[in-house]
């Protein structure tokens, strides 16, 4: 059985780790470089790095704190948000990040996909999808759309059409949330992570609405996720990462032990 990682994630905005509700009302947490030393001494298997106003403001990705966090990390980085180009995934993976994220540059410009992994090999390649369920958040029909712009764009792209293509494109890696339970604590959506998992043959991580413990064992049994990723749980201490790995192991699934 494949290890299930569990992956805190540090949305910035202006240098300072937010966190919000639904993409909204966004609360300070803290400093990324002093969470990212916490997480990696606390047995995070992963960290994800978004800078989540870098596309709606038109500029470059944090290079600069990309670097600094990276120099002092032993688990892999991924990071997102402001790459457009070739280049700008150089830049990161020259700055100390293992993978890189796309989404608002890939939806204008797919081919962007295949240039890095091209490039630099599918697994550099993680392809961000926001998801908004279409009609009221809490209805089984009309399936997913696409958001870009840190959630603020609606494309009209069927999200489940958008992963297909992705994959084919060299995507090594889907990072899936749900917009509708972001910050909620309400759990994953099961029914969008599931259908996701079930049709691509790349590893997908869960993001959106963990509260409880519970929640990271239905993102790995139900949704059937190989990334477990949460943010504020984490940066509250709500919730530690040796916590949720005792759980998960408790409940059968497989994780990377601490230390």
């Amino acid at each position: 059985m494949k290890s299930v990682r569990i992956i805190p994630c540090l949305d910035v905005d202006a240098g300072r780790v937010k966190k919000g509700v639904r993409f909204v009302d966004l609360v300070d947490e803290g400093d990324p470089i002093e969470l990212s030393l916490r997480y990696d001494a606390e047995g995070a298997d992963e960290l994800v790095f978004l800078d989540i106003t870098a596309s709606s403001d038109r500029r470059a990705t944090m290079v600069d704190v990309v670097a600094r966090a990276a120099d002092q990390l032993f688990i892999p980085l991924t990071v997102g948000g402001g790459v457009r180009t070739l280049d700008d995934a150089k830049a990161l993976l020259r700055a100390g990040a293992d993978k890189v994220a796309v989404n608002t540059a890939a939806i204008a410009r797919p081919q962007l996909i295949s240039e890095i992994a091209d490039q630099l090999g599918s697994q550099c390649v993680v392809v961000a999808v926001d998801a908004k369920r279409q009609g009221s958040v809490n209805s089984q029909d009309g399936g997913w759309e696409v958001y870009t712009h840190g959630g603020r764009t609606a494309t009209g792209i069927d999200v489940l059409q958008w992963v297909d293509r992705v994959v084919q494109l060299g995507a090594g890696e889907l990072l899936v949330t749900s917009m509708d339970r972001d910050g909620t604590k309400d759990g994953f959506d099961l029914e969008l992570i599931g259908e996701i998992t079930s049709r691509v043959p790349v590893p997908v991580i869960a993001s959106g609405g963990v509260g409880t413990l519970e929640h990271f064992a239905e993102g790995a049994l139900k949704g059937g996720a190989d990334g477990l990723l949460a943010a504020s749980v984490f940066h509250r201490r709500e919730l530690s990462i040796e916590s949720v790995k005792e759980y998960l192991s408790s409940r059968g699934i497989n994780v990377r032990p601490v230390g």
